[in-house]
């Protein structure tokens, strides 16, 4: 009951300052106009009007500033109803955008949502938030579960403490040195070797900006998941977005199109038997690529931190198979250019090993007997897909990506950076490899580099001005 109530306070205090901005903005539209080119920038309109005004276009050959007014004068929500969901013009949809917020969600329930190449967000991160307060979920709600789950929280509390002044002593501040940044870097240090410890089943928060469209069609796929929370959270997003727009979310699906999505739910984890550490295999026509006019000069001249234009995926993928922790993998699958598969979190590829050698040493046999217990009672979980909960993020499993060659280019060389998670660089810098290979005389800029110390990720932060 408090919990609500400050919920609904925290409400009404943000609704009293932005009432207007909350129905319309009435701030006018940002028009230039050179020649017979006029150039129109406007954000105000809430999303299903954004979407009437810019689906006019399509029929109505004047100007956006017409379609504006009719919008504002008419109103869109009977359009939406009649042509949107009507007559099945979903790419209206993609005209209107929202947000959409998954709050106290598991880490699995969080990569559900983001496993779509289109996701635009952000999510909590394990590498700058210490996360022993959140909420650890126990969907098989036994005590024998409850200790599963808090055996790995107690350790990654006791790790974090102890971490600390380890680091510190391992990594002095130089004079130099800000006090701040450093402070913060070797926190973010801490955070990177302990959260090999959190559970799965701890619970995150995840922002997710999409088009009307998408959201639609990905919480369509995420109600026939095979793990009941995922199916609880697309009920209720598509509960929420019936409220908010119900004019755009009304599609009917006939029961063929259920049963092909229940389907497809049936397949939602990849497994992969006998995956290698790392591996690849092109599917790229390099003597195709080769003739084309413009690809050796785009692959040759190429300067740092431009990208190679899209067509290039034109002359085939590269699918790289490796082992990482599910922890980077979070981080990995990030990279929507690329299509990956979501794995199955198992214990069959054991703890991914340079989180152990990264403990202090009066941790680390504690932290070996933790496992042969927490690994001697996970097994007795028969359901594959519950014990996922009760699995610690730095197991490691099989990824698979398939990636173009413009994808695969900016994976390798963004990944490889120094400030980028330890377990997941060295993949990031074989792919490297593998290009170089492939691609002899193409310009890369990745990291080889070892990994150093540096207060750099104490900068990246969000911080308020002064």
């Amino acid at each position: 009951m408090r919990r609500n109530m400050r919920l609904e306070n925290l409400w009404r205090s943000v609704r009293e300052r932005f009432d207007k901005l909350l129905e319309y903005d009435p701030s006018p539209p940002a028009v230039t106009e050179k020649d017979s080119i006029r150039i129109i920038v406007h954000d105000g309109l809430p999303p299903e009007a954004n979407a009437m005004a810019m689906a006019m276009y399509s029929r109505d050959p004047r100007s956006f500033l017409v379609h504006l007014k009719v919008v504002i004068q008419k109103g869109w929500k009977k359009f939406m109803s009649q042509y949107y969901v009507g007559y099945g013009h979903k790419s209206i949809g993609d005209c209107g955008t929202t947000n959409i917020c998954a709050e106290n969600v598991s880490m699995l329930d969080a990569k559900s949502i983001q496993a779509n190449e289109l996701y635009n967000g952000q999510e909590a991160s394990t590498r700058y938030l210490d996360m022993s307060g959140q909420r650890i979920m126990n969907p098989l709600g036994t005590e024998t579960g409850k200790a599963i789950q808090d055996r790995w929280m107690s350790f990654y509390a006791l790790a974090l403490e102890g971490l600390i002044p380890y680091l510190k002593n391992l990594y002095p501040r130089h004079e130099e040195e800000d006090k701040t940044t450093y402070e913060k870097a070797i926190k973010a240090r801490a955070f990177d070797i302990a959260r090999a410890f959190l559970p799965a089943g701890c619970t995150t928060y995840v922002g997710w900006h999409s088009t009307l469209r998408q959201a639609w069609d990905h919480i369509m796929e995420m109600r026939y998941h095979p793990l009941a929370e995922m199916r609880r959270t697309a009920a209720l997003m598509l509960d929420a977005l019936k409220a908010k727009y119900p004019s755009s979310f009304r599609f009917d699906l006939s029961p063929e199109q259920l049963q092909y999505l229940r389907t497809m739910g049936s397949y939602s984890y990849a497994e992969f038997k006998n995956h290698p550490e790392f591996g690849y295999r092109s599917q790229m026509d390099i003597e195709e690529m080769m003739k084309h006019p413009g690809a050796m000069c785009l692959i040759m001249k190429r300067p740092k931190k431009a990208e190679l234009p899209d067509w290039f995926k034109s002359f085939g993928l590269i699918v790289f198979d490796f082992l990482l922790d599910f922890g980077s993998f979070r981080d990995m699958q990030r990279q929507r250019s690329a299509t990956q598969f979501m794995p199955l979190l198992t214990l069959d590829y054991g703890m991914h090993q340079w989180y152990l050698a990264n403990l202090p040493p009066e941790l680390l046999h504690e932290a070996r007997a933790l496992l042969i217990i927490q690994e001697s009672e996970i097994r007795k979980i028969e359901n594959p897909l519950i014990r996922q909960y009760y699995i610690a993020m730095g197991y490691r499993v099989a990824c698979r990506m398939a990636a173009g060659l413009p994808s695969a280019v900016y994976i390798a060389e963004l990944r490889s950076m120094q400030t980028v998670h330890p377990t997941l660089r060295p993949v990031a810098q074989q792919m490297g490899a593998v290009l170089t290979k492939l691609v002899p005389c193409i310009k890369l800029y990745c990291d080889m580099e070892p990994d150093r110390w540096s207060i750099k990720r104490g900068s990246q932060d969000i911080v308020r001005k002064v």
